[in-house]
């Protein structure tokens, strides 16, 4: 048997996939294309240091559930070699279907979730390697008896919440996000056919979920990230707003497959993954590097400030954005630029996070004596179960604020 193919991640050290299914799947072009995929989107205007991808994260998650397997079956878990290798390859595909900056342009080039898409990549592949993947498609879609091997891939504690918070805090040098990812998963356990964790483990479980709520806000949700987030969608929502207007905008072949199909033009899933599976970072950058310099003044506006960092300013608000203010911000704009279409300048929304949604599914601590406790009855530090939601206005920086 050949020994195993040896990465060196800067997170865990070596880390190993093994020769066969795993190794097959790494070496695909499907997954080679997650290294030209930032796992972070453009939160490297804020942290300079988050350029990791999403290549990195997959097989990350993947060193964590191969770690997870051994301390569950060494705990007797009733789980064979074929379960073993199903897991991980589910998740090593579980964000194959990320596209372009990552959650950025969901639902903008491509009117699905990304789960929707890795769903679509999973059966093509499912298919060029004869059903080897039958079990794991199973597994993820959460179809599979075992319901400890879905809540591994997809669940409060599985492997991929685990690897991201801990690369995530590494890369952007956020220490708050650091965890005790090697205990939590030294204290798994199954119980009923579920997972739970000893109770030995509570205090690793309370760290993760606070600082899963100080990253949403210190991180994945910072006003400045969120401005070029929204800049980039608007951006992408102006450039196809032209194009179904006849206009010839220069960008790479696969990107312009999205930018120029009409609303509600049926697209077959063989060729959305044709064009999508070529549709990466580079693509998106290099469109916006040449819209810098576009005819039309909003797509040259947005892209030359993505390009050059300067970013719409976002104000955080406890209730929603008074429609006054809004219409005043708005009057300021045309002032200030014209008659430009005011959407694409000033954007109103909201975001909202809850460290830990109970609702769905609990974490459950297990006992020295059998019994089981979801850790909101057994926890005596707050979880943060309540949903907090903020409201936000964003706009140029040109414009003094109002308040």
């Amino acid at each position: 048997m050949l020994p195993a193919k040896i990465f060196n991640d800067p997170v865990y050290g070596f880390v190993s996939v093994p020769h066969g299914l795993l190794l097959n799947l790494v070496d695909h072009p499907y997954f080679q294309r997650l290294r030209r995929i930032r796992q972070l989107g453009l939160t490297s205007y804020v942290y300079p240091g988050a350029l990791h991808t999403r290549f990195h994260h997959a097989l990350g998650a993947l060193h964590l559930m191969r770690q997870a397997i051994k301390v569950l079956c060494d705990k007797g878990a009733d789980i064979s070699d074929v379960e073993a290798e199903a897991v991980c390859a589910a998740v090593l595909l579980h964000d194959i279907g990320h596209g372009p900056f990552s959650h950025a342009l969901e639902h903008t080039l491509v009117d699905m979730h990304h789960e929707e898409l890795s769903s679509l990549f999973m059966a093509d592949l499912n298919r060029q390697f004869d059903g080897q993947l039958a079990l794991a498609i199973e597994i993820f879609q959460d179809r599979y008896p075992k319901k400890f091997l879905h809540q591994l891939v997809s669940g409060q504690l599985d492997m991929d919440r685990m690897d991201y918070l801990n690369r995530d805090s590494f890369f952007t040098g956020v220490s708050e996000g650091v965890i005790g990812y090697d205990r939590i998963i030294m204290m798994l356990a199954v119980q009923e056919g579920e997972l739970a964790v000893e109770e030995k483990g509570i205090y690793s479980v309370e760290k993760f979920l606070i600082a899963r709520r100080l990253m949403y806000w210190q991180v994945y949700l910072h006003k400045t990230g969120v401005s070029a987030e929204k800049m980039l969608i608007h951006t992408l929502r102006r450039a196809r707003e032209l194009a179904l207007l006849g206009v010839q905008l220069e960008a790479p072949r696969h990107l312009a497959r999205f930018l120029y199909r009409s609303p509600g033009e049926p697209i077959e899933p063989a060729e959305l993954l044709r064009h999508f599976a070529l549709l990466d970072d580079t693509d998106v950058t290099a469109a916006i590097k040449y819209w810098s310099d576009a005819e039309d003044f909003t797509l040259r506006y947005l892209s030359k400030g993505l390009l050059d960092r300067r970013l719409f300013r976002l104000e955080w608000h406890t209730e929603p954005i008074a429609t006054a203010y809004v219409e005043a911000i708005r009057q300021r704009v045309v002032a200030a630029f014209g008659e430009v279409p005011t959407e694409h300048f000033v954007y109103v929304g909201k975001e909202t996070n809850r460290s830990y949604d109970d609702s769905k599914e609990q974490i459950r601590i297990l006992f020295k004596d059998g019994t089981v406790c979801p850790i909101n009855e057994c926890s005596d530090v707050p979880l943060y179960t309540k949903e907090v939601t903020k409201y936000f206005i964003c706009y140029p920086k040109e414009l003094p604020a109002l308040v």
